[in-house]
């Protein structure tokens, strides 16, 4: 493994639900505190970071839908959420000594920034950690689509997705023992088995880019820094 970055510009994106820890609810401090540290040690290490987070932990558009919302008030709820994640993800990573912005897809001036991709290159050429929230701003779009586009959009190295789990496998590992890992895997192997790893949309707009993916587990200590490093071993490859 070499001693410098095998990836100049992240993206990674964190379900709403990563965030709760061992809670039913909400945002766990100790989650926060755990990917704050783990983000620094990169940064430090000279990457530029990008961070797409979810609000399923808060609200989860389709869930409400199901319960008679109309999808589009939910969907809209659900980018909501994601915004108040991200500004909490943002104190995280402050109050341990780094800078970060959060730049929402929908217009919400009076506490954080409105996505713009030129500005958010910038911030990101200056150290700072940048967290997009709001999805993409539109209903029946995922916040994987989300963090697909705007892997895109940065031109980020590599996309990463922080799972419950190392790596994608031929079923649940939780509901199947039987279930075995992939190592590696091409998008169109992804979408013909349509394996539960991102959307079809999310990994179209991948696989047609050429943006590399790699699904590894969240709470496994440093593997975030071995990744970037050039770590092959952890979690699962995603290519075209």
């Amino acid at each position: 493994m070499s001693t410098k970055p095998a990836y100049k510009r992240i993206l990674l994106k964190l379900s709403g639900e990563a965030l709760m820890g061992s809670s039913q609810f909400g945002i766990s401090s100790e989650v926060m505190t755990f990917l704050a540290n783990e983000i620094k040690g990169i940064v430090d290490a000279g990457v530029e970071v990008a961070l797409v987070v979810g609000g399923g932990n808060i609200f989860r558009g389709e869930g409400l839908a199901r319960g008679g919302m109309d999808r589009i008030t939910g969907d809209h709820m659900g980018m909501l959420a994601t915004v108040i994640n991200g500004l909490a993800i943002q104190d995280a990573i402050e109050r341990i000594g780094l800078q970060a912005r959060v730049q929402s897809a929908l217009r919400i001036n009076e506490v954080c920034e409105d996505y713009i991709r030129r500005k958010a290159q910038r911030h990101l050429e200056k150290g700072r950690v940048v967290i997009f929230a709001a999805g993409t701003g539109n209903p029946f779009f995922t916040t994987d689509s989300a963090a697909a586009l705007r892997a895109v959009e940065v031109s980020a190295d590599l996309l990463l997705k922080a799972t419950k789990v190392d790596g994608i496998y031929t079923a649940d590992p939780k509901k199947d023992p039987k279930a075995t890992k992939y190592s590696t895997l091409t998008y169109d192997q992804a979408l013909d088995q349509r394996l539960s790893v991102m959307d079809q949309t999310a990994l179209v707009l991948c696989r047609d880019n050429k943006m590399k993916l790699r699904v590894y587990d969240m709470d496994r200590p440093g593997a975030l820094m071995k990744i970037v490093m050039g770590d092959d071993t952890i979690g699962t490859h995603v290519t075209v």
